[in-house]
């Protein structure tokens, strides 16, 4: 009975777990992911519960869009354009919920990029816009001025409709 007891408790000192945790490496340490992770891990720390649960979402999103990326994890561009989103999201105005989601708004807005400003925007629009052949309607144009800009530029740095403005406005002037 004795020699029982001791292989149990053999086998219960010799067992490891099989499953393989994520842990930020040295290279990862600059990148978004990581960056989010800490902030949950601290807010854990300060039973700041709010401030989890709202990174934790977000953090939830980038890791379903893990599953879908061919190459297994998304980069910090991809999960800037998560953030965005979800900030879009929560500034819906929902008159119920504006308190909750302004706190939350203003959580990820913690770690999206700056967005262009308009002179930076025009500094890369103008170059694209003056190699174009003039076009009548100057809309045609814009799926090849956004395909040329978002070439050069990270979407998620980028206010949709400034750019779409201030394309339209440019390719009004050339035509």
């Amino acid at each position: 009975m004795f020699a029982r007891i001791l292989r149990r408790r053999a086998t219960a000192l010799s067992w490891k777990p099989t499953a393989v945790r994520y842990s930020s490496t040295a290279a990862d340490a600059d990148s978004l992911r990581a960056r989010i992770m800490g902030e949950i891990k601290t807010a854990m720390k300060n039973k700041d519960s709010f401030t989890s649960i709202t990174l934790r979402s977000v953090l939830s999103e980038v890791y379903n869009a893990d599953k879908a990326a061919p190459e297994g994890r998304v980069n910090s561009e991809k999960i800037a354009t998560i953030l965005r989103k979800a900030f879009d999201r929560r500034a819906a105005s929902r008159e119920d919920l504006a308190e909750k989601e302004q706190k939350e708004m203003d959580i990820i807005a913690k770690f999206l990029p700056t967005l262009l400003s308009e002179s930076d925007i025009d500094a890369i629009l103008s170059p694209i816009v003056n190699d174009m052949p003039p076009t009548n309607p100057p809309q045609k144009a814009l799926g090849t001025v956004f395909k040329q800009f978002y070439a050069q530029v990270d979407r998620s740095r980028v206010d949709a409709e400034l750019l779409k403005k201030r394309a339209q406005a440019l390719l009004a002037s050339n035509s």
